[in-house]
């Protein structure tokens, strides 16, 4: 396999090293070692001395989520998320996908989205051609909020408008290139998609990403790829934030008592962890899971359910079995992934969003 030396010097690093093996939120959820980042460099080692086949280990390369906690936990500064995304292009390149990540990799290309959806649910297609004039200020709902949580992006919309925001929401919204960046990284199909959306962003002065998977990719992948966006990028949590400091949006605090769960897009990538706690604390009583900030644990997503699925209940239920640990029954997220994930799995647990604080629902 066709490996940068960067990427090899890490992977034999990696492969006999169990220091971040307690904190991978996929392996604590199966049990298994094979779900660790040390496994993970022992298959890929196997692959670059040809003792065994690329084809035989992308199984295992695709049941990682690329969420950084092993990279966070390492105090020698060793990176298997970059060797894992770096197998993951090597592999669309030689053609050795696996069809179930192939079929997604076909729909980001065709549909602009991994699950091939072509339209917004009606409530969602209303809300944006109601905010479909073109104005300084525009709102990222990103992929997952408009195909696969419209009451969520919906939400998102409400929000801003109950501020008094004046603002657009593109009506055939590009995608970020983020799911193509976590399928195969950074091809050329992925920059492309990078490229186009930046062009589009570009018309705007500032531009509120709802998604902090988006967001992370617009801040942070861009750069990392040469892409620039000419507009002022800012998170939805750190433009809400400033809302309600301005008096925009007029907080009662309810005294409801709940924890945070930290997506990872914000805490570890951007580090961005008290703009959302400054709108909870707005709303609600806040507690911390023992988890939070920069050490925060995955809760799931929408993507990866759609060929792990039994594995990301997993993950949701370990993460609400954290909350409970400490005596919570109410989760807010501030990432939609996160929040349709445990939402689907929540028994005796409240999932609320940011937004269903704000506006009371």
């Amino acid at each position: 396999m066709i490996m940068s030396e960067k990427c090899k010097q890490h992977v034999d690093s990696c492969r006999f090293c169990w220091m971040c093996h307690h904190i991978c939120p996929i392996g604590n959820a199966t049990g298994q070692e094979r779900n660790t980042a040390r496994a993970r460099a022992l298959g890929i080692s196997l692959v670059n001395r040809e003792a065994i086949d690329l084809s035989e280990i992308m199984d295992n390369i695709y049941e990682c989520c690329t969420c950084g906690a092993c990279v966070h936990d390492c105090v020698t500064g060793w990176d298997p998320v970059m060797f894992t995304k770096e197998t993951r292009l090597q592999a669309a390149l030689e053609g050795k996908l696996p069809e179930y990540i192939m079929t997604l990799v076909s729909n980001c290309i065709e549909t602009g989205n991994a699950y091939g959806k072509t339209a917004t649910c009606d409530c969602l297609t209303e809300a944006i051609k109601a905010h479909a004039d073109k104005k300084d200020t525009l709102l990222f709902l990103g992929v997952d909020a408009k195909f696969m949580a419209c009451e969520q992006a919906l939400k998102a919309i409400k929000v801003l408008d109950k501020a008094g925001v004046d603002f657009s929401v593109m009506e055939n919204e590009l995608p970020s290139g983020v799911q193509l960046d976590f399928l195969i990284g950074a091809a050329n199909e992925t920059k492309a998609q990078m490229e186009a959306c930046a062009k589009a962003l570009g018309e705007y002065k500032t531009v509120v990403v709802y998604d902090p998977n988006d967001a992370k990719a617009i801040k942070q992948l861009y750069k990392e790829y040469g892409i620039e966006v000419k507009a002022n990028v800012v998170t939805y949590t750190s433009f809400v934030a400033g809302l309600i400091k301005d008096g925009k949006l007029e907080a009662k605090n309810t005294g409801k008592a709940v924890v945070f769960q930290d997506p990872y897009q914000l805490s570890r990538d951007l580090e961005e962890t008290e703009e959302a706690r400054e709108i909870v604390m707005s709303y609600a009583v806040l507690g911390e899971m023992l988890l939070n900030r920069a050490e925060t644990v995955w809760a799931g997503n929408i993507l990866m359910a759609q060929y792990m699925p039994e594995i990301i209940k997993k993950v949701a239920e370990r993460r609400i079995f954290n909350a409970t640990s400490i005596g919570a029954n109410t989760i807010v997220t501030a990432c939609v992934s996160e929040y349709v994930s445990l939402k689907a799995v929540a028994k005796d647990v409240e999932i609320l969003s940011l937004e269903d604080l704000i506006l009371g629902e």
